[in-house]
């Protein structure tokens, strides 16, 4: 693969054509991945962050050593390995293809994936998500499972509706952009429509189904489902490896780390859950960067226990 190609790539200014030249080289070797994972990783390391509205300073980053290229290629090496190895059958249900057998991704904590489906559908995953999904799509409907977070950017199919299934609703579409936070251990659930229109089934209740337009949100919190115009755009820039967090209070940013670091954190000094903050971070900065920036604005001290994933904030 042109090494300029995949930067171009990885910057965002590949055309859709390139795109998917792009993603069917990485899809086809775990050597491929690990080419991929490497730039990417050097991408993320060496881009100029970009500064927060208030409140929060992020710092550039120093330029790469030999030393730290070193230690990205294993990253990288180690990165493409537990993509590899996510790769795993599952059994099928009725709903899926009786002739195709699915398999499954899962994004371990702090890393995100993007891949093409059978049918040029992209998806982006987000940290401790898992999507399963058939080699080839069935002739009348095309069908995944997705347990966490995931962007789609669905290729348009009038005879075969793309659906999502997650562990509270069901997502229809024939061809449209949206976001999905459906992580199944947590209350929360989320859709948000960007483009085109899709179709949320809602079991047990006299809805039925709802309907979506562009710019529109639904959410599921504290049991009650509420439709309402999209307020955060940049939110979604995850996909490229950014946390923004947008006038939210250190209670709902700590809220978020604990999810996409898979880490608990336990607040001592409850006097500080209430001030807020607006900014963006690097996920592949780590947890106790976002932590260390946080104290830049608000008193407090944290410790960290690496045996229990724990960090304690006193």
């Amino acid at each position: 693969m042109n090494p300029e190609l995949l930067q171009k790539y990885i910057a965002g200014d590949a055309t859709s054509q390139e795109k998917e030249s792009v993603m069917r080289w990485v899809n086809e070797s775990p050597e491929n991945m690990r080419q991929y994972m490497a730039m990417r990783k050097l991408n993320d390391i060496s881009i100029w962050r970009t500064p927060p509205q208030t409140n929060i300073h992020v710092t550039e980053t120093k330029p790469i050593s030999r030393r730290l290229w070193t230690e990205v290629m294993k990253i990288a090496a180690v990165a493409a390995l537990v993509f590899a190895a996510s790769h795993f059958f599952l059994s099928t249900r009725q709903t899926l293809s009786d002739s195709g057998t699915l398999q499954s991704i899962y994004v371990p904590a702090g890393q995100r994936v993007e891949l093409l489906l059978a049918d040029s559908t992209k998806v982006w995953l987000n940290s401790r998500s898992t999507l399963s999904f058939p080699k080839t799509f069935d002739k009348d409907n095309r069908i995944v499972r997705l347990d966490g977070e995931g962007y789609f950017a669905v290729t348009p199919d009038s005879k075969r509706p793309f659906i999502v299934e997650t562990s509270k609703y069901d997502i229809k579409v024939l061809g449209t952009e949206f976001n999905v936070i459906a992580y199944a251990e947590n209350d929360y659930w989320e859709t948000a429509l960007l483009e085109g229109s899709v179709e949320i089934y809602v079991p047990d209740s006299n809805i039925g189904s709802i309907r979506l337009e562009p710019n529109s949100q639904l959410s599921l919190r504290n049991t009650k489902l509420s439709k309402n115009p999209i307020s955060r755009f940049d939110y979604f820039l995850w996909r490229e490896g950014l946390i923004c967090f947008n006038d939210l209070s250190i209670s709902e940013i700590f809220e978020k780390i604990q999810m996409y670091y898979d880490v608990d954190i336990i607040v001592n000094n409850t006097n500080i859950l209430k001030n807020r903050y607006t900014g963006k971070f690097r996920i592949s900065d780590g947890v106790e960067h976002v932590i260390k920036v946080l104290r830049l604005s608000t008193r407090f001290s944290y410790t960290k226990n690496d045996e229990t994933n724990t960090i304690i904030i006193n």
